[in-house]
């Protein structure tokens, strides 16, 4: 008895599979963690049942979470936790910390921009962008009397996630990326 030959997905079936997703995550119904994951599935499927299984379900997901849109995030002697689900309005947000405390956490943004950027200035503080694994992050601005650490996973990028690009100017204060892999809440 032989076994059946495995026939590889073409291109044109992995970018239509991918560019669902990023429909997906655009839409809210995928979060940036669960894109990755899925498009990074796409592109090693080996034959079309494991393409079937990247997109499984994408189609009726509903969508959930925040159907805010953030484009600006103020702190001024307070802290600002962004978490959870989240859209971004445009591919930017702008952020301004004065004696306080911002985390971004990417991880579950909805979006379906190709970049995220993130500029503003921290002064007397800190900022905190958390992204997953395998996306690609730039961090730059000035740093004066300042941190500033980008501590991503010995990950490959996974094709077709956004690229992260941090710009932001720090007085006195600390500026960090991470990279996390998203733990479900017990």
């Amino acid at each position: 008895m032989t076994t059946p030959m495995r026939v590889p997905p073409s291109e044109p079936e992995r970018e239509r599979a991918a560019e669902l997703l990023q429909r997906a995550c655009g839409d809210g119904r995928l979060t940036l963690e669960e894109f990755s994951a899925r498009v990074g599935a796409v592109w090693a499927a080996e034959d079309a049942d494991e393409l079937a299984r990247a997109t499984e379900g994408v189609a009726v997901t509903p969508i959930v979470g925040s159907s805010r849109t953030v484009d600006r995030v103020i702190t001024i002697f307070s802290e600002n936790k962004r978490r959870g689900r989240w859209r971004l309005r445009d591919a930017g947000v702008s952020v301004r910390t004065l004696f306080g405390s911002t985390v971004l956490d990417l991880r579950e943004v909805a979006t379906d921009q190709a970049v995220i950027e993130i500029s503003g200035s921290v002064t007397f503080g800190e900022l905190k962008v958390i992204v997953p694994e395998g996306v690609e992050v730039d961090l730059t601005g000035a740093a004066v009397f300042s941190s500033r650490q980008l501590h991503l996973a010995r990950v490959p990028r996974v094709p077709g996630t956004p690229e992260v690009r941090v710009h932001v100017t720090a007085w006195f204060a600390s500026v960090e990326v991470v990279s996390k892999r998203y733990a479900l809440p017990q």
